[in-house]
């Protein structure tokens, strides 16, 4: 009696272009993925590295500092200019509610002729001062520094912002393809290939291969819907269309943002003192007196000036996130309060916008987010890697 041979089954119709899609998709951007990947690995954790490699100028260390007095913003900058002897002006400074911190001063150019990083952005520094004396305590080189080079690797590739971004961009395109078409090979038959999937059957396993494949799949489903996360927002710095999307869906259906440009200036230029940003870093202390800190830009020409609507303060509200920000409108002439933007009377949409950037990085909810970012991001990058190398083994194997 002869026996039956039990042919396996062939996939499907979706599943067999799923397959391809996956597979040549992956093979034409897994580099690509690869890097992003592990530059965003790498970016998670840079407020706490800076933060820690920084601590001896984050703060002063004035002593008695109850009973003195602030040096005006003028008089610091022009303390900063000597000591610092830069040919560009200062551009803005982050002023802290605490007043045991150092102050910020920064400057920062952007050329647009430029068709690389490095040319793009003549200067990006930052000076960390004593508001007491004055004193610079530190200047850092932002723009050469570790993570800023990793950032602009993640973001552009080192090119240009305005077309490099879609470097980046369209390879994260094909990329959330690819895990919607893994998801579809994942997805088990029976409920023999369902253990399989969600967690590693290894006992009686010595192939590497065989190994290499569950890796692929589980990190591949356990990583989907925050890869397809970190995808989106990453999207919203390549494509406007994505922002205006992410902006309508939260809004409720609004297409434009809230418009303040009537809060203008209107005072004449000659009011405008050497104590005018003083009144107004005061009455920026008065109305957020538990903001972390704000930043004010000190109205220098720059490369790449353009028209401001108006003069808008930002005020950083937490630590460890920027998600939460408000901003007040000032005349710039007289510093007289025109308008106060709250975070809290936002819409939903104003604020997954604003939030956009902590999630991407993973610091919407302080250091436990960020550890699981940093581990989403190596299980992404290994996928490119997994996946190469059951093709590569395949192709072998054929052969």
């Amino acid at each position: 009696m002869k026996k039956k041979h039990h042919h396996k089954k062939s996939p499907g119709f979706i599943k067999k272009w799923a397959s391809k899609l996956h597979l040549w998709l992956g093979l034409s951007v897994g580099l690509i993925i690869f890097i992003v990947s592990i530059t965003g690995a790498l970016f998670v954790f840079k407020d706490e590295i800076e933060n820690f490699q920084r601590k001896d100028f984050i703060f002063h260390h004035e002593k008695n500092i109850e009973q003195k007095k602030l040096l005006s913003l003028h008089v610091l900058e022009q303390k900063v200019n000597e000591q610092v002897k830069s040919k560009y002006p200062v551009h803005w400074v982050n002023i802290p509610m605490d007043k045991s911190r150092s102050y910020r001063f920064y400057w920062y150019e952007h050329n647009i002729n430029a068709w690389n990083y490095f040319d793009e952005y003549p200067i990006y520094q930052v000076a960390y001062v004593n508001p007491y004396n004055g004193q610079v305590l530190k200047v850092y080189d932002e723009k050469n520094g570790f993570f800023q080079i990793v950032k602009s690797i993640h973001w552009s590739f080192l090119l240009k912002e305005s077309w490099g971004k879609y470097v980046v961009g369209i390879p994260v395109v094909i990329f959330i393809v690819m895990l919607i078409s893994g998801i579809i090979l994942w997805w088990p038959k029976n409920k023999a290939a369902r253990k399989q999937r969600f967690s590693f059957q290894w006992k009686n396993v010595k192939n590497w291969k065989r190994k290499n494949y569950d890796v692929h799949n589980i990190f591949g489903f356990y990583s989907s819907i925050l890869a397809l996360v970190f995808a989106i927002t990453g999207l919203f710095y390549s494509f406007f269309v994505v922002q205006a999307a992410i902006y309508f869906v939260f809004s409720g259906g609004k297409t434009a943002l809230p418009d303040y440009s009537q809060y203008t200036t209107t005072a004449p230029v000659e009011q405008r003192t050497v104590y005018t940003l003083d009144k107004v870093a005061e009455r920026t202390r008065e109305v957020f007196p538990n903001a972390f800190a704000f930043n004010i830009h000190l109205g220098h020409p720059h490369l790449d000036d353009h028209e401001h609507p108006n003069f808008e303060v930002y005020v950083q509200q937490l630590s460890y996130s920027y998600h939460q920000f408000s901003s007040i409108i000032f005349d710039e002439n007289s510093g007289e309060l025109l308008k106060t933007i709250y975070y809290k009377d936002k819409n939903f949409g104003e604020k997954a916008v604003g939030a956009n950037y902590d999630i991407h990085v993973g610091s919407i909810l302080g250091l436990p987010t960020k550890i699981i970012a940093f581990i989403i991001s190596l299980m992404i990058a290994s996928l490119p890697v997994t996946g190469f190398m059951i093709w590569w083994g395949r192709r072998k194997k054929k052969k």
